[in-house]
């Protein structure tokens, strides 16, 4: 089973966890993206601002920030109970498979808007927000279709 029970409460097992973690990250990294982004444009034209260096450092900050909030996280979790630390079953395994799925349509929609920009011949800046924010509603919306999967389970 993925969910153990301690005094009555559910303790988040290894897999929904870096998802939490990873989903917190991704909020948080996006909103500051944005604000960035904004304050960079300081009124003016979103075009005009240098957006590839704060894409990729939101991008990189976010991938470490997910790592060290999961590997905090575990370590708090495995001083809990150590023998439960990292394990994962088929549950676990269908779950990560539904929320791919799920994801995977959003990819596929922001794929296809950034090909409608592309034809349209539309600045680059909206084309790269437009793929940037695809991946990140996609894996939003796969996390919480997990996180949904194990507290209500799958059908």
């Amino acid at each position: 089973m993925s969910r153990i029970f301690y005094s009555g409460r559910i303790a988040v097992v290894y897999e929904e966890r870096n998802i939490w973690s990873s989903l917190i990250v991704t909020i948080v990294a996006m909103t500051v993206y944005v604000m960035v982004v904004l304050q960079q444009a300081a009124g003016g034209p979103l075009t005009e601002v240098d957006w590839p260096p704060i894409m990729l450092w939101t991008i990189l900050g976010s991938i470490g920030a997910s790592i060290l909030v999961s590997i905090l996280w575990g370590m708090f979790a495995g001083l809990r109970d150590p023998d439960e630390v990292g394990k994962s079953d088929q549950r676990d395994r269908d779950i990560a498979h539904m929320s791919t799925r799920v994801g995977q349509a959003f990819i596929t929609i922001a794929g296809l808007g950034v090909i409608v920009l592309c034809a349209f011949e539309v600045d680059w800046f909206w084309i790269a927000n437009a793929m940037f924010f695809g991946f990140a509603v996609s894996f939003t919306v796969g996390g919480i279709a997990s996180v949904i999967a194990y507290r209500r389970g799958l059908v």
